[in-house]
Formats: C-alpha cells, sequence, structure tokens
C-alpha cells in the first residue's frame, strides 16, 4: 500500500493505454450507492444541503395539491444514486482528478419512493491542451437513470478531469488567488440575497409570456465553507467517504486513493475539499467545493423560476474554475431561444452561469425547459 500511496501522480503511456483499452465498456463498482431510493429523508437532505427551498421536495401537503399530485426530487439528485454519476475516473493510479461538467437529459420527474439504478459506461478519454498542469485528460461517462420498472427517467454524461499532480503544484496557476475576508456587513447583503430568492411555485409561468433576452432572477450560494461541504456529503453520499475498518478494508482493494496527510495518515483525494494543505498539494491554493454542488445550485435557479407547472428538460453545465472556502457564487440565466415543444408545451433555451465574488467566470452552459402553452 505504501508504495501505491507514494505514486508520482505522472500519467504512463502505458497507463493511458490500458485505460483507453476501456473505452465503450459498462463500469462496475463494488461499493453500493449512497442511495436506492428518493424517500422523503433523501429528498429533503439534499434540498437542504443545496439551499433548494422549493416545497414540492419539502412539504408533503403542498406537493399533494400542486399539479405533480405529489412531492418529487430535484433533478440533480440523481448524482446520489451512484458514486460515478460524476464520472468514472479510475485507471490512472496517483493522477489527480477533479469533477468538469455535466449534461443531463430527464424524460420525466423523480416521483417520492421511485427506486433508481443506474448503468454507467466508459465513453472516451481526451487529452487536451493545459495551463494548470502537465497532461491532463477529459474522461467522459455516459450514464443512465432507470426506474425501479426500468423505464429511463434521464440519461447523462459526466466528465472529470485527469492532472499530473507535481506539475498542477509547479506551475502554480491559481496561486495569486486569495480567501476572502467577510464583514459583518458584508454577510448581511448576502443574507439579504438569500431572503429575496424566489420560487414561482403554483403559478403558471406560460411560454408566450417569455422574451428572449429576458433574465432570469439569479440565486447566492455561499460563503462556500467545510461545513457546507459536509452538508453536501450527508445528501450525496461522496466517492470515498469511509471511516475506520471500512476505509482501510476499502485501501486494501484501493490502495492509490490513500494520500498521506500531514500525520502520516491516508486520507482520500475527496479531502481537498476540507483539507487545505492536501488542496495545495495538488495546486489549488485552499480547499473547494464539489463541482455537483454548482451544477445543483443552477439547476434550483431554474426551477425556481419555471415553477410547477415547467420542467427541466435538458441541463449542460461545465466547472471552468475552482470555488474556494471563502467564495460566494452567483448564479444567473438569460433566455436566448423559443421554440414549440410537444403536448401544449413550448421550449426555452436558457444560457446560465456562474461568477464568484471577484466576478470571474466559475461555471457556464445551458439549459432547455418546457413550460405550458396557453
Amino acid at each position: 500500500m505504501t508504495e501505491a500511496i507514494k505514486h508520482t501522480g505522472r500519467a504512463s503511456d502505458e497507463e493511458i493505454a490500458r485505460l483507453r483499452a476501456k473505452i465503450g465498456q459498462r463500469v462496475e463498482v463494488r461499493e453500493a450507492p449512497y442511495i436506492t431510493e428518493a424517500t422523503r429523508d433523501s429528498i429533503r437532505h439534499w434540498a437542504w444541503a443545496t439551499g433548494d427551498k422549493n416545497p414540492l421536495y419539502l412539504d408533503p401537503a403542498y406537493a399533494k395539491q400542486s399539479v405533480l399530485g405529489g412531492m418529487i426530487a430535484p433533478p440533480c439528485m440523481l448524482y446520489a444514486f451512484s458514486r460515478i454519476s460524476i464520472g468514472y475516473r479510475g485507471g490512472l493510479p496517483g493522477v489527480h482528478a477533479f469533477f468538469a461538467g455535466s449534461h443531463f437529459r430527464w424524460n420525466e420527474p423523480i416521483p417520492l419512493g421511485e427506486a433508481i439504478n443506474t448503468e454507467v459506461t466508459f465513453k472516451d478519454l481526451v487529452e487536451l491542451p493545459s495551463r494548470f498542469a502537465d497532461r491532463m485528460f477529459k474522461q467522459i461517462s455516459h450514464i443512465r437513470f432507470l426506474g425501479g420498472d426500468g423505464r429511463e427517467i434521464a440519461q447523462a454524461e459526466s466528465w472529470g478531469m485527469r492532472t499530473e499532480r507535481t506539475k498542477a503544484k509547479d506551475k502554480g496557476k491559481y496561486n495569486h488567488l486569495e480567501s476572502k475576508v467577510y464583514t459583518r456587513e458584508q454577510i448581511a447583503e448576502i443574507a439579504k440575497l438569500y431572503e429575496q430568492e424566489e420560487c414561482r411555485g403554483a403559478t403558471p409561468r406560460y411560454w408566450e409570456d417569455v422574451q428572449v433576452g429576458e433574465e432570469l432572477p439569479g440565486i447566492v450560494r455561499g460563503p462556500y465553507t467545510a461545513t457546507v461541504a459536509v452538508a453536501f456529503e450527508q445528501a450525496w453520499g461522496g466517492l470515498f467517504i469511509w471511516a475506520h475498518g471500512f476505509w482501510f478494508q476499502y485501501l486494501q482493494r484501493h490502495p492509490a486513493a490513500g494520500i498521506l496527510n500531514g500525520y502520516g495518515v491516508p486520507e482520500p483525494p475527496e479531502a481537498v475539499h476540507w483539507d487545505t494543505a492536501l488542496a495545495k498539494s495538488v495546486g489549488v491554493p485552499e480547499a473547494y467545493d464539489y463541482g455537483p454542488e454548482r451544477v445543483a445550485w443552477l439547476g434550483t435557479m431554474l426551477t425556481n423560476w419555471t415553477g410547477d407547472h415547467g420542467f427541466l428538460k435538458e441541463l449542460y453545465c461545465e466547472i471552468r474554475r475552482f470555488n474556494l472556502v471563502g467564495d460566494v457564487t452567483y448564479g444567473y440565466g438569460k433566455v436566448i431561444e423559443k421554440s414549440p415543444a410537444d403536448k401544449g408545451r413550448g421550449s426555452v433555451k436558457i444560457e446560465i452561469g456562474a461568477r464568484d465574488q471577484r466576478g470571474e467566470m466559475t461555471a457556464k452552459g445551458w439549459a432547455v425547459v418546457y413550460l405550458p402553452m396557453r
């Protein structure tokens, strides 16, 4: 185990060739998924962790009286049904991996009580130029989310970046970023933005009333803290969150997953989300968020806007920069296209993105929502 933990973090041509040979294959994991069913508890925990106050997820009485007739799960909660729904990133032991985006396509809402099974296929490995590391690879997976009866509720592509640790640290692309320290007045301003967040709810937003160029009400999330990361772990389950003997059993099967911390104890790569020293070892100046959180935050912005009668059909989101501990995320969106859809609904395409308190864009993408037509 010690030898693997001390892996150089370089991607050899032999390892890359072995990984490429797996393209097109289904990926099976030994570890059980964090959740297998959309229960009231799991839905509530996801909503709490992502700051989503939609009563469709939190209030059974409200949901029963809604157009949907019952509670549903937040769309991006699908992440919690598979440890590799964020993209399979095995095959290059010791080479750092981080989430970089997803493209969801939903066929229907996720009803309360639905059992979800996943099928994950390793789709591609693409080498890209990088200013952050030496060699960098985009590793892409295709995921099908199947209901208990086998129907396809949604599908997605998720991808992550594999970067060589040593070079990323040496290049220091993000060394100029400094952690934000807030005044009481600034915290009060952020709290006011949270108070202003609105969920459209039962009032229909009709397709005819939407104009190209219209801006969506934005959302705020943060400032990011280790506590926020813990809350998300409670909802999502994480990749390597094991404790005590379970962790050491996991290391027996996956020795390269253990990275020695300052106390000489093997920790998972996931610890970069709460351990600043480990984050610095991979070239990031501070612990940072989980990329799927930002996807979910933007998903909330969209479902807040569409209301109960709307449907989030498609969501494409690229994670473009690290969101560090102390950072605030401001989500935004703008209507860029309209067209008729089906079954009395119209389609609206929306450009979406997120910026931090520095004004730097940290995520971008687009979404398609269906709205009722008059």
